[in-house]
């Protein structure tokens, strides 16, 4: 955010979202909100930095075998990050996470989300000019991780339906539309058994697994990120976007 600031201050073009946008995206729980104004759902959680007293409270409100997630409210890349299944566990895993989030991020702050099984993390590719016009390329499939840190991505995935596909590819646009957001990004979500799926964070950047959406769709990102930061259009509808083939990352 800072770095996007600074080039605004002196006229340089940031290839990127500005600002308020990598800042208000930068605070998990920022995002949620956002997300809930824009009508996106969301997995039950916290709404704010929690501490361990609205942690214990969340997690025996959602009754027998439930599980949760802790976060980072600053987060990213997995770290900061841990499973719950029993409450005995919970003040050990809540300390944990507040160090993991302090040496990694600088902020020690932590939320609960509710812990789904079982599940798949989908991330939809979003492209948006400054002229309002948004679109999306697709899903990419980032469910094999280690340690929450993604391991191996690919494009399509082979776990979602072409109407979950669509529903899930118009939701993460909407999202986009409310915040007027502009350049390359990725709304993460996570999905169930029945497909269905949840809001979970969202990337105001290109990702490192961008080539593997260029590679289905014959979309370069990079260069209409450029062409964004210059001021232009998109040269594309969502007409004009199909998938052929099969990517692994």
């Amino acid at each position: 955010g800072e770095l996007a600031a600074q080039c605004s201050k002196n006229k340089i073009n940031f290839i990127g979202p500005d600002q308020a946008l990598l800042d208000l995206f930068g605070d998990k729980t920022r995002a949620r909100q956002a997300a809930i104004a824009a009508g996106v759902p969301i997995i039950q959680g916290t709404e704010r930095a929690s501490s361990l007293e609205d942690c214990r409270e969340f997690f025996q409100s959602l009754g027998k075998n439930a599980a949760v997630m802790i976060k980072a409210l600053a987060g990213g890349g997995g770290r900061g990050t841990r499973i719950v299944t029993n409450l005995d566990e919970l003040e050990e895993a809540y300390l944990r996470c507040q160090s993991e989030a302090k040496n990694a991020f600088g902020d020690e702050r932590v939320f609960l989300e509710r812990y789904i099984p079982k599940s798949r993390h989908i991330e939809i590719q979003i492209l948006g000019d400054s002229h309002g016009n948004l679109l999306h390329l697709g899903e990419r499939e980032c469910s094999i991780q280690r340690r929450h840190q993604k391991v191996v991505e690919e494009a399509p995935s082979p776990g979602v339906s072409e109407k979950t596909r669509k529903k899930m590819g118009a939701i993460a646009v909407k999202l986009a539309k409310k915040v007027s957001y502009h350049g390359a990004g990725t709304v993460e979500f996570i999905m169930d058994q029945k497909e269905n799926f949840y809001f979970l964070e969202m990337n105001t950047r290109v990702q490192v697994e961008h080539p593997i959406t260029e590679m289905i769709t014959g979309i370069d990102i990079v260069k209409e990120m450029i062409r964004i930061s210059c001021g232009h259009k998109l040269s594309i509808k969502q007409k004009d976007i199909s998938i052929r083939g099969h990517a692994i990352e």
